[in-house]
């Protein structure tokens, strides 16, 4: 396996990060476990999580499976951002509630340091430079060790780099944006900026909500316990064109003697200026098809041919439609 730098710093992670969103929900703590123990076997040591994750029991449950004594080996990534309570301020990005939120964080991973410690979504209301001071001040306190955004738009991924050279503050190594090859929009802007100032992109939902899986045949009719069946926004990227690109892609797939998720991560992880895209698996199944990316490499013919299914920087999903700060909605 070939192992990756992490945005401009010296730490190398795994081409693949396991994802946990789904531990504490349809994912068993016992199972949570023995997938995440089953991913550092086969080599990753990327782990990402949020304290938002379901009410923080995906965080409680990758600090136990990590107590083993395999903690150190991980480059452990959480986020902070959204409401924890009904207190008004135990949410955002302020001062106070960063520092409430990391030592809420720790306690639960049961580790005494976050190796990225990530902004979960944008708030425009409050100044970036009270932010990353606050972020600053955990990185000298050795609480954290580097920080990053997610779902951030490139123009606000930029100014944060510029106040953090201007006030000589820690700065964002990574992105967290949502991309797969149904909606490659980041192409246009972000993937430049994160090229030009080395930011790792670890980019979210690259299976596309399962539909790069296979997971739907129809627009208008979802498997029983689907996301889609669940959540209004996912069933809206769910259309008759991203199932149509699908098809085609399921073929490209099959030539390419791989399952649809190896492919849809392969394709990913060949893309400029990414890290490492991050898998939610939640069944240990789900997780042992696609273990064998980790050795895994495309041949630049695919990729072309994935090209002409869905170009460069254009869409047929619509995987923006969950961000606030995004004021078209593409109806497809």
């Amino acid at each position: 396996m070939e192992y990756r730098l992490l945005g401009r710093t010296g730490v190398k992670v795994s081409p693949l990060c396991l994802g946990t969103l789904n531990f504490g929900g349809g994912t068993s703590e016992a199972e949570g476990i023995r997938i995440t123990h089953k991913a550092l076997d086969a080599g990753i040591n990327f782990v990402d999580t949020a304290n938002r994750y379901r009410g923080g029991e995906s965080e409680r449950i990758v600090g136990k499976a990590l107590s083993d004594g395999r903690r150190a080996k991980v480059i452990l990534a959480t986020k902070f951002h959204g409401p924890m309570s009904e207190d008004p301020n135990d949410q955002g990005v302020s001062r106070r509630h960063i520092f409430q939120a990391v030592e809420a964080s720790l306690k639960r991973l049961r580790t005494d340091w976050i190796d990225l410690y990530q902004i979960h979504r944008p708030i425009f209301e409050v100044p970036q430079d009270e932010t990353l001071k606050a972020l600053d001040d955990l990185v000298r306190q050795g609480k954290v060790r580097y920080i990053g955004s997610s779902s951030f738009p490139a123009w606000m991924v930029m100014e944060a780099l510029a106040l953090s050279e201007r006030y000589q503050l820690a700065r964002f190594v990574t992105e967290q944006p949502p991309y797969n090859l149904l909606d490659r929009r980041v192409e246009n802007e972000l993937v430049p900026l994160a090229l030009r100032y080395d930011i790792g992109l670890i980019p979210w939902s690259p299976l596309a909500n399962g539909i790069l899986a296979g997971r739907y045949d129809r627009a208008d009719q979802f498997p029983e316990g689907s996301r889609a069946s669940r959540r209004d926004f996912i069933a809206e990227r769910v259309t008759p064109k991203s199932l149509e690109a699908y098809r085609k892609f399921a073929l490209v797939a099959q030539d390419s003697r791989v399952t649809p998720a190896q492919l849809a991560l392969l394709f990913l992880i060949a893309q400029p200026a990414v890290a490492a895209p991050i898998f939610g698996p939640r069944t240990e199944a789900h997780l042992d098809d696609v273990l064998p990316v980790l050795e895994m490499e495309l041949d630049p013919g695919v990729l072309e041919r994935l090209d002409q299914i869905v170009p460069p920087g254009s869409a047929v999903a619509d995987f923006h439609n969950s961000h606030g700060w995004v004021k078209m909605r593409l109806d497809f």
